[in-house]
């Protein structure tokens, strides 16, 4: 069946508008400095997410899930590639079809060997020859600004996870603010408080919580790339700096410099913020100073007792702090728990439900170590050669 020229020209149009569409895609996803809103990128993001969600559902055990859980990034990134060069092919396959003696059929092993640079096909004539070399260009350009686009991509997730892995160690895996307060009292069992690296420590994640916001937002697969250990994520992070600076303030105000911790949670709710507005998200500017939080005032007391358990010198009665904690807290915890159930986060404690029941998993402790002794810091005698295969003598009845 014959279409008629006019219809023709009309898709051609539509074909223009389509290039131009995966033009502002790319540009926007790749170069912009800032996030750039597009249908195409959005419509990928949520069928690889919906996907990934069938995927899952069945699979109870948390670990099996977030080993599937690990690929999505990698599988938006590849389906977006494959997106933007589909476009490119129905734009560039509908820009030829007005060409005399090209159907449909023609005009598409036309745009398909430019686009993918294979040169097999070449339509005669002058204006189909300038199609074709642009649409030569248009698949080279956008494959080498993929290619160069995740290098990036990782720079920005190594600077990240190298604070997360860092924070294991302060305050567990799954982290826990308080479990990082009372860990930092203690100091791994040395009987030495710590508490006096918290500053430094607030001003670290005070940086991170702004490299995040800025690099999360510009690249938004980076949201979805996990940690490398599977009770690790960077939400769940966050939200116990932010946790455990609003509970120094709170319960011991005097064991800590106020401005770092106040700068700390400033920028981290900032930063949840931000990055939950562009995964498009219900995410408010400013949180409402007179709303109310999920966690509840038992789960608070639970904090209160773990924290003591390590005699940590708490200064104010918990009733008194609770309303104070619940004014730091409503400015971060419904962007975090957002953001945790959307990328399936590792259940910590205090970060909410995700989009399946799964129980909270508390921060994983090491094994009690060998009690201090007057012979704890003498080194063992090597056996000598000679006892060394000596059966042991039987005492006497």
């Amino acid at each position: 069946m014959a279409v008629p020229l006019v219809a023709r020209y009309v898709a051609a149009a539509c074909g223009v508008l389509l290039i131009l569409t995966g033009w502002h895609s790319v540009i926007g996803t790749l170069i912009v400095p800032r996030p750039v809103g597009s249908w195409l990128t959005r419509w990928v993001d949520r069928l690889v997410v919906a996907a990934y969600m069938i995927a899952t559902r069945p699979v109870s055990d948390w670990v099996k899930r977030d080993r599937i859980l690990a690929t999505e990034a990698a599988a938006i990134l590849v389906t977006q590639l494959g997106a933007w060069l589909a476009i490119f092919l129905a734009g560039y396959t509908l820009t030829l079809w007005p060409t005399p003696g090209r159907n449909i059929t023609l005009a598409l092993a036309d745009a398909g060997s430019s686009i993918f640079t294979l040169g097999f096909a070449e339509p005669p004539g002058t204006t189909p020859a300038v199609i074709v070399f642009i649409a030569a260009a248009t698949g080279m350009v956008v494959i080498a600004l993929q290619i160069g686009y995740l290098p990036t991509l990782y720079s920005a997730f190594n600077r990240r996870e190298t604070e997360v892995a860092l924070l294991v160690a302060r305050a567990g895996a799954p982290s826990w603010g308080p479990e990082l307060l009372a860990r930092t009292y203690y100091a791994l069992g040395s009987g030495v408080s710590t508490l006096d690296t918290l500053p430094d420590l607030y001003r670290q994640w005070e940086r991170w919580a702004a490299d995040v916001a800025e690099s999360h937002t510009t690249y938004l697969p980076l949201v979805r790339f996990r940690s490398p250990q599977p009770y690790s994520s960077w939400v769940i992070s966050l939200l116990a700096i932010l946790d455990s600076a609003a509970l120094i303030l709170c319960l011991a105000p005097e064991q800590a410099l106020i401005v770092p911790a106040r700068l700390c949670l400033r920028s981290g709710f900032s930063c949840l913020s931000r990055v939950g507005r562009a995964m498009g998200l219900d995410v408010p500017d400013e949180a409402d100073p007179g709303a109310d939080i999920t966690l509840t005032y038992e789960e608070f007391l639970d904090a209160v007792a773990r924290m003591r358990e390590v005699g940590f010198p708490i200064t104010r009665e918990p009733a008194d702090a609770w309303p104070d904690f619940v004014g730091w807290r409503v400015n971060y915890e419904r962007s975090a728990y957002q953001i945790a159930a959307s990328i399936d986060a590792v259940p910590g404690m205090w970060s909410g439900p995700r989009r399946q029941a799964t129980p909270e998993v508390a921060p994983i402790r090491p094994p009690t170590g060998r009690p201090t002794s007057a012979r704890a810091g003498r080194p063992r005698r090597r056996p000598t050669a000679a006892r060394a295969g000596r059966p042991r003598r039987r005492p006497n009845k």
